[in-house]
């Protein structure tokens, strides 16, 4: 049964449409001739967006992601991403991950170059599947870049330090003009701020703590995925132009809502939604979020 929370009154400015919706559906009609996907979104703390070829999307559990995609978060939100050798890729708010480089080669060999230019990042491998091939992937947290070998890894970037967390695994970690060197020290981590690097050292368990939270999903907090049941009702009864508006302007802001056509009378007029809420207190949050907020 599909659970509708409606809140009209309350978000009178805002809207969105199908288009983030349709990119995922055009990629689930298209996966029959294609190889399995690359990247795939598996859990979006909303807002959250997709840059690829100078445009911007809002991301939707079920999205297939590209070479060349520029992901991004907003502020409170988190990301959840599946790759093609059953790995996970987690970001935090206000973060950026370029994904480049990504390609599965003969022999089972699953390369990808992932740069985080903002926010807090984790790599997990194996979390959602057993890998019987190969990885070839590297991170760089701005300007240090982790080579890895299977592994847990967090790391995050800020304006002027950046954090590399091996949780478990091994790493090869190159830093600015100086010589590579490996982690393999589960619970360690090394630190390179304000030009300079810091000893690697053993983080405590209340830091890892501290700072796993910063990329985890949090429930009740404006989660969608894949099978989510709740929506939102943004807005009704509006003439086609305004609906188109507000469509635009939740889009560019991260929210992928819906435009559904309805009828005032003899009158075509359009509503605008946001769905796939895990939990109704999801969709209450994403809604307390937006009211009153200017687009």
């Amino acid at each position: 049964m599909v659970r509708q929370c409606s809140i009209v009154a309350a978000l009178a400015a805002l809207a969105l449409g199908a288009a983030g919706a349709a990119m995922a559906q055009s990629g689930a009609k298209s996966k029959q001739a294609q190889p399995a996907p690359l990247v795939v979104v598996e859990a979006v703390q909303m807002p959250a967006w997709v840059e690829r070829g100078g445009a911007s999307h809002p991301l939707v559990p079920g999205m297939e992601l590209k070479d060349n995609d520029q992901v991004k978060t907003g502020s409170g939100s988190r990301l959840l991403l599946r790759t093609a050798d059953g790995s996970a890729v987690k970001l935090g708010e206000k973060g950026s991950l370029f994904l480049g480089g990504m390609q599965m080669r003969e022999n089972k060999v699953f390369a990808a170059t992932m740069k985080v230019a903002e926010g807090a990042f984790r790599f997990t491998s194996e979390l959602f599947a057993r890998f019987g091939g190969q990885r070839e992937v590297s991170v760089s947290i701005k300007t240090v870049t982790a080579g890895i070998r299977g592994t847990d890894l967090w790391g995050k970037s800020e304006s002027d330090r950046e954090v590399v967390c091996l949780i478990e695994g091994r790493i090869e970690v190159t830093q600015p003009n100086d010589t590579p060197f490996i982690m393999d020290q589960r619970l360690s981590y090394y630190v390179h701020e304000g030009g300079l690097s810091r000893p690697v050292a053993t983080v405590m368990p209340d830091q890892l703590r501290e700072w796993a939270a910063e990329t985890e999903i949090q429930e009740g907090r404006g989660v969608s995925t894949r099978g989510g049941k709740w929506k939102i009702t943004v807005a009704s009864g509006l003439a086609s132009q305004r609906a188109f508006d507000l469509y635009r302007d939740l889009r560019s802001a991260g929210y992928p809502a819906e435009i559904i056509p309805e009828k005032l009378g003899d009158k075509r007029v359009y509503g605008v939604r946001l769905s796939s809420f895990a939990t109704k207190k999801d969709a209450e949050a994403v809604a307390k979020a937006l009211k009153g907020h200017e687009l």
